[in-house]
């Protein structure tokens, strides 16, 4: 269980979330998508397009390399994910908005409502280029874990001025 909250630890919640979708997509989903399903079944959205048959099943291997580089870059917190995770989140924002144009049967102002989530998701993507500092929140937690040397002088500051402490207390009561 301290694996798992150490995989999930030093990444806000929205990006464990982004994590978490992209490791079911690349682990399960996709394998499954491109070689359980059968071809007629197939469907791929590409920019709010959707693909059928052979088309979808030949640009599925890419969407898999996405959610892939997805997952190690959240896991890793690679800094190659900015600006690739916040445009590809922008791009899937475009996508709802085109696919509901041309595939759906409501206004067109419910696919911007449905976009507008992902827009904001980049945006979030977009404003974390800090974080995205290739220090994997592994990284972090064993850092935090095992002592620095600042925090070793400190310790052995506050062991110091325990023991003088402890000395100053043994010599007044001496004197008494």
């Amino acid at each position: 269980m301290d694996n798992l909250k150490q995989i999930f630890a030093g990444r806000p919640l929205y990006m464990n979330a982004l994590m978490a979708f992209c490791a079911y997509m690349t682990f399960i989903y996709m394998p499954f998508d491109i070689f359980l399903k059968p071809v007629d079944q197939d469907e791929e959205v590409w920019f709010g397009y959707m693909l059928h048959g052979w088309a979808a099943k030949a640009t599925a291997p890419i969407h898999w390399m996405i959610y892939g580089a997805g997952f190690y870059g959240f896991l890793k917190m690679k800094t190659w994910m900015f600006p690739w995770a916040a445009l590809y989140v922008f791009q899937v924002a475009i996508a709802m908005v085109v696919w509901g144009w041309l595939y759906g049967d409501a206004p067109l102002y419910i696919s911007v409502l449905i976009g507008i989530p992902f827009a904001v998701l980049g945006l979030f993507l977009w404003q974390a280029k800090s974080q995205f500092n290739g220090l994997a929140a592994d990284t972090v937690v064993a850092e935090t874990a095992e002592p620095s040397a600042a925090a070793e002088k400190s310790a052995a500051a506050e062991k110091s001025a325990a023991a003088e402490k402890e000395e100053s207390t043994t010599e007044s009561e001496g004197r008494d």
